[in-house]
């Protein structure tokens, strides 16, 4: 096989990334609820033949770490043109419910697989126990919503799959909204592939892993080697739940090992291992440098170790819908802070409120950390998520809801040489009987600075005024106010 001009590389690179983003363009335009449409709580990807994550448009990152494990769930199927596959099985390469999977195979001119386009996307619902199906304080799987095993995804499959969900009409679009954009990722694909050749697309895929893998180590090399420790906890409703990382660099080479964490937890706290190895490559590619590919090959250098049956690698049947929020950022914040970061606001806010007639799912920026050279940004979503929000005007709209404040939180962020960014306040009227829940961390303990800069300001949830734990499920009433007061981020450096 003749090795690629570096010219030639870099234009199917942008090719590949350019389809990536019409993907993403595609689902969020064509998607009805909210959740998609207004905060893009969606990601796709573009996968070889084999697996391997190819490359990925700048969405979620949760979402795109853990997806080459959805897209291994169903390499082994009988593939078919025009057949696509769904799933959010946490165990059989999902996250947690209400992220769903569809995969599609992409065929070449000759009829040979020559990839997968692939999309995940948040629904707002999945027919759980509370409306939004991200309960508080689930402490089984089957409690949070439809458990969807590798399947087919055709008509009746749609059917079948939106009637066991909350409002099955905008579910059944949103999944639609799915197939869509993976039907254009495989045609663009597909297109550029009898552009160029699929030969010289398969060896252009095969390049981009290795250059992401050539780039990455290099990077590594470059830090110092040994091992660095970090500690960190998560609130757990039956109290603190220790995490314990050590991070081995060896020449170009990273070992992150979680042993000594926490057994799995009764409530819902845990993640499945693909999970901890998103947060992981997150984190990688934070200490690395960002513009390298986004790919599989970036990871190659990269080890992750967890416990089986720990919360880092949790079994089924153990309950996970804040694992994947929550948890996820928490192994994010004990890397780099094992690498000297100041830590962001390290949750993200969980909101969910709804009844019979409407779900409402809503993550919250924050602060993120201060770097040695600046201060951190307000009102960010930090880490493993990479939302917007949803407008006031929006959701006053489709909702019975009223935002009776949203502001920066002046002040949270941790001070230092330079400051941590600040949280938001978040404050909704309910304007019907609905049900909340809330899933959110650095409740207790506050964002740690760095080189001597303070922490950030922990978060605070209030009903009326009256203070809520940090997972809480509950009651609105009409005109009843729930109020979210974000983290600040940590400092960084003490004052001169």
């Amino acid at each position: 096989m003749s090795e690629l001009d570096p010219v030639t590389l870099q234009v199917l690179t942008g090719a590949l990334r350019a389809t990536c983003e019409e993907m993403g363009a595609v689902l969020v335009r064509s998607a009805h609820s909210a959740n998609i449409k207004e905060r893009r709580d969606a990601s796709t990807a573009i996968f070889g033949a084999a697996g391997e994550m190819v490359m990925q448009a700048e969405h979620i990152p949760v979402h795109l770490g853990a997806m080459p494990a959805a897209v291994a769930a169903v390499l082994e199927e009988e593939h078919a043109p025009g057949r696509s596959w769904v799933l959010n099985d946490p165990y059989r390469g999902g996250t947690h419910l209400p992220d769903i999977t569809v995969v599609t195979p992409v065929w070449d001119g000759a009829g040979d697989l020559l990839a997968f386009a692939a999309s995940r996307a948040h629904h707002a619902d999945v027919g759980g126990r509370v409306p939004g199906s991200m309960p508080a304080d689930s402490r089984t799987l089957d409690e949070e919503g439809l458990v969807i095993a590798p399947r087919v995804l055709d008509d009746s499959a749609l059917d079948e799959l939106a009637g066991a969900m909350r409002q099955p009409d905008q579910r059944r679009a949103d999944l639609r909204a799915q197939l869509a954009a993976n039907r254009a990722g495989a045609l663009r694909t597909a297109e550029l592939a009898e552009r160029v050749g699929a030969g010289t697309l398969r060896e252009a895929m095969a390049a981009v892993l290795d250059y992401a893998e050539r780039r990455t180590r290099a990077c590594l090399a470059a830090l110092p080697d040994g091992t660095r420790t970090a500690r960190d906890v998560l609130e757990g409703a039956e109290g603190d739940l220790e995490l314990r990382l050590a991070a081995t660099v060896a020449g170009d080479r990273l070992r992150l090992d979680f042993a000594g964490s926490a057994q799995q937890d009764p409530g819902n706290l845990n993640c499945p291992l693909a999970v901890t190895r998103s947060a992981a490559y997150f984190a990688v590619r934070v200490l690395t440098d960002p513009d390298i590919p986004p790919c599989a090959g970036a990871y190659r250098p990269l080890e992750v170790l967890a416990p089986e049956g720990s919360l880092l690698n949790a079994q089924y049947p153990a309950a996970v819908a804040a694992g994947n929020v929550e948890t996820s950022s928490r192994v994010a914040d004990l890397i780099l802070g094992a690498f000297g970061h100041a830590l962001g606001q390290g949750t993200m806010n969980n909101l969910t409120l709804g009844n019979e007639g409407f779900t409402y799912y809503e993550t919250l920026g924050g602060g993120q950390g201060a770097c040695p050279d600046a201060d951190g940004p307000s009102g960010v979503h930090v880490a493993m998520s990479n939302t917007l929000n949803t407008p006031v005007e929006a959701l006053e709209l489709e909702f019975p809801l009223r935002v009776t404040e949203y502001a920066l939180r002046r002040g949270s962020g941790g001070a230092g040489r330079h400051h941590g960014g600040d949280g938001v306040v978040r404050e909704v009227q309910a304007l019907e009987p609905m049900d909340f829940s809330l899933i959110t961390e650095r409740r207790r303990h506050a964002p740690a600075g760095a080189g001597g800069g303070e922490p950030g300001t922990p978060g605070r949830n209030l009903l009326d005024g009256a203070e809520l734990p940090a997972k809480a499920t509950g009651r609105l009433e009409p005109g009843q106010r729930l109020r979210i007061e974000t983290p600040g981020g940590g400092g960084f450096g003490t004052r001169g």
